[in-house]
C-alpha cells in the first residue's frame, strides 16, 4: 500500500491506521473533527491494528487518547472535536467508557466543552429485567483553545415557551401582549418582574441548541454495521465549520460524515483502516456526487 500524501488532499479517503496517517497530515489544517470510533469489544473489524479489540478498557482508552492527541495537532487552533461513543457491559458491570475516555482526553489537553445525550427513539428492545433499557449514547464537544469557532445560530431550535408544547400556565395567551409575561400567568398574576414583552427577548432564529438530541439510528443498506445518522452529524458540522471548511473523520466507516459534509457545502477528509469499507464509502460518495 502506498503512503498517504503529506499534503492535505480534500474530499479523499486515506486507507490505513488513523494514528499513523494523522502523523503525516499537516498541522492545523482542518476546521472540525466529527467521528465515532469503534466501540470497545463490540465488533471485529478484522484488522490487526484495529481499535476496539484491546485486552482491557484501559488499553482501549489509551489507544484513543493517542489517536486524538495526533488529531489535535491536525486541528486548527479554533477547531472543535465532536466525539460519539457508546458504552459496554462486562460481567454485569457498566464500564462507563464514554466518560472515562472524555476525562482521559481532558487530562491529555483537550478542553471538554459539552456532553450531549444522543437519545435514540428507535433503540433496539432489550430483554434485560434488572435495569433500564439503554436508549442513549454520548456526543462530546471538545476544543483546543478556550476561544473557538462555534456557529450557534446555525443550529438553533424552535422556541417552545409560546408554542403548543409550552408547559407554562397560560403561556401562549401572553405572547405579544404588554404586561403578559409568563411569570404573571405562572404566579397567579403577581407581577414580580416587569411588564415587558417576552417575545422581544427571544432570539428570532430560535433558542440555543439543547444537550439532548433525539435522533433515530442510522441505516445504510450496503453496510453490515451501524452507521452514523446524518441528523446527528449535521449540527456538528453546521456549528463547527464555516461553509467551505474542512471536516475530518479518522474512523470513516461507511463515509456518512463525508456525505453530510458535501451536502452542507463543506470539504471532507476520511481515514479508514479497512479497505473494504474504503471501497464502500467511495461508492457511496460517488453515488451522492452523481445525483
Amino acid at each position: 500500500m502506498s503512503h498517504p500524501p503529506t499534503e492535505l488532499t480534500l474530499d479523499s479517503i486515506l486507507c490505513g491506521d488513523s494514528g499513523v496517517i494523522l502523523q503525516r497530515l499537516p498541522a492545523e489544517s482542518v476546521h472540525t473533527i466529527v467521528t465515532s470510533p469503534p466501540y470497545f469489544g463490540q465488533r471485529d473489524y478484522q484488522h490487526d491494528s484495529q481499535i476496539g479489540r484491546e485486552e482491557s478498557p484501559e488499553a482501549y482508552i489509551q489507544n484513543l487518547v493517542a489517536v486524538f492527541s495526533e488529531a489535535r495537532r491536525v486541528l486548527r487552533p479554533d477547531g472543535t472535536l465532536w466525539l460519539n461513543l457508546g458504552d459496554k457491559y462486562d460481567r454485569s458491570r457498566l464500564l462507563g467508557l464514554p466518560w472515562r475516555v472524555a476525562l482521559a482526553l481532558a487530562d491529555d489537553g483537550w478542553l471538554l466543552r459539552s456532553d450531549i445525550v444522543w437519545h435514540k427513539p428507535n433503540a433496539m428492545p432489550s430483554a434485560v429485567k434488572n435495569r433500564p433499557t439503554t436508549d442513549h449514547e454520548y456526543m462530546f464537544l471538545f476544543s483546543r483553545e478556550p476561544e473557538y469557532y462555534y456557529d450557534a445560530d446555525a443550529i438553533r431550535e424552535p422556541h417552545t415557551t409560546f408554542s403548543e408544547s409550552s408547559k407554562m400556565k397560560g403561556g401562549r395567551r401572553h405572547f405579544g401582549q404588554r404586561g403578559g409575561t409568563p411569570e404573571q400567568g405562572k404566579n397567579g398574576g403577581q407581577a414580580n418582574l416587569h411588564d415587558g414583552r417576552w417575545d422581544q427577548a427571544f432570539h428570532p432564529l430560535g433558542r440555543n441548541k439543547r444537550t439532548v438530541w433525539s435522533v433515530p439510528l442510522g441505516k445504510f443498506r450496503d453496510a453490515h454495521f451501524a452507521v452514523f445518522p446524518p441528523d446527528l452529524i449535521r449540527p456538528c458540522i453546521n456549528a463547527g465549520t464555516p461553509e467551505g471548511g474542512v471536516v475530518l473523520d479518522p474512523f470513516f466507516g461507511a463515509g456518512t460524515v463525508g456525505v453530510v459534509a458535501l451536502e452542507l457545502r463543506r470539504r471532507y477528509v476520511g481515514i479508514e483502516l479497512n479497505p473494504d469499507y474504503v471501497a464502500l464509502a467511495q461508492r457511496r460518495l460517488g453515488d451522492f456526487v452523481s445525483r
